[in-house]
């Protein structure tokens, strides 16, 4: 990421972590024997908004996710209600795909759009794929009141060509120590991740449904 994406992070308290070894979750074991092949990876999130201010474009509320744990390869920003890259914007809905600390594609949806009704709830899945040597980043079956119904239609999936051949080192908590409001946290009352899948190659999937809360912190 820049050194301005980068700093927004450690001044939000986010500091990335490298997990050496598969997260503990139902189907870890088969995933370090190497008898199963992670291709799709879902979050199920959830964001509750307290009183937004449009006039300031507050809160603004950013979401980090990466196959392989990591900053070093390629990984998912998604923006709510600002966009970053390639120069700041207010409202709408943006995702990302950096490889390291270079932006490589940018996808935006209902352009300047601000929040401003009280106690509104967001809910998006954001999912990372792997397709023929390319990782796919999406957003969809989001709901909002701002913004209504989004991500279904496309406008928030983009690709970048990659030699990952599975996400079997995916970590969620790479997510949630790189996920939270880095503006007007006093306006937001609860950022969760909800819910995660990963689907194998063969069909399957395991499912996760312990709810990780980003924001307010313990």
């Amino acid at each position: 990421m820049t050194r301005n994406h980068l700093s927004f992070i450690t001044a939000a308290g986010l500091v990335a972590v490298v997990f050496s070894s598969v997260w503990q979750f139902a189907s870890s074991a088969a995933i370090a024997e190497g008898t199963t092949t992670i291709l799709r990876v879902e979050e199920d999130w959830e964001l509750v908004i307290g009183t937004p201010n449009p006039n300031s474009v507050s809160p603004q509320i950013t979401c980090v996710f990466a196959p392989t744990g990591n900053f070093n390869s390629l990984s998912g920003v998604f923006e709510l209600n600002h966009q970053s890259q390639p120069k700041f914007a207010v409202g709408g809905l943006h995702i990302h795909v950096w490889k390291g600390e270079f932006p490589l594609t940018i996808k935006s949806s209902h352009g300047l759009n601000v929040m401003s009704h009280g106690n509104e709830t967001v809910r998006w899945t954001q999912a990372m794929t792997l397709v023929n040597g390319h990782l796919v980043v999406e957003v969809s079956d989001g709901t909002s009141t701002t913004w209504g119904a989004f991500g279904n239609d496309g406008n928030l999936k983009t690709t970048a060509p990659t030699t990952l051949v599975n996400l079997n080192t995916y970590n969620p908590q790479f997510s949630v120590d790189n996920s939270g409001v880095g503006y007007a946290a006093h306006r937001v009352k609860s950022l969760v991740l909800k819910r995660i899948r990963l689907i194998a190659a063969d069909g399957n999937v395991s499912e996760d449904s312990n709810a990780r809360t980003v924001f307010p912190q313990n």
